[in-house]
């Protein structure tokens, strides 16, 4: 599969299927929900923004680096884009491989380099009716000061 960008919900028993593979004796996945606290303040809802041609070539190859680095068979990401609510999925990731130790170790290694170098902005928006981009010091005129893409 491949590191897709989405303005839709997610169906992981979906993106798990298509990773089905016979040689496969793992499947490792990782869930990244909208959650209702960051820093201590209270969240009511996130946003994401990405410019998908250049976010989809830098996460497929984080997905070709994750099968060479541990021999898996199967990878996958999808990342959300537009307004989350509470609880909505917001990133899967998903490793097929023959043991678990691989399939385990790749699906760390995909959502942490994701994080780092796939450009996807955060904006949250607060409780309160204040928002703020985050972890984006690439965002332009709307961010704040700190650094790095993902949330």
């Amino acid at each position: 599969m491949s590191f897709r960008i989405s303005g839709e919900s997610l169906d992981p028993a979906a993106l798990q299927r298509a990773l089905a593979d016979r040689r496969a004796g793992a499947c490792v996945s990782f869930e990244g929900w909208v959650r209702d606290r960051n820093d201590g303040q209270p969240v009511a809802s996130l946003e994401y923004e990405a410019y998908a041609p250049l976010a989809e070539k830098e996460g497929a190859r984080i997905l070709a680096e994750a099968r060479e680095k541990f021999a898996v068979l199967g990878t996958a990401c999808v990342h959300r884009v537009g307004h989350l609510q509470l609880g909505e999925l917001a990133v899967w990731v998903g490793v097929t491989a023959e043991h678990r130790g691989a399939a385990f170790d790749a699906c760390r290694y995909i959502i942490d380099e994701a994080k780092a170098r796939v450009p996807i902005w955060k904006k949250e928006h607060y409780a309160g009716g204040a928002s703020a981009w985050i972890n984006c010091a690439t965002r332009g005129d709307h961010a704040p000061d700190t650094a790095g893409p993902i949330g």
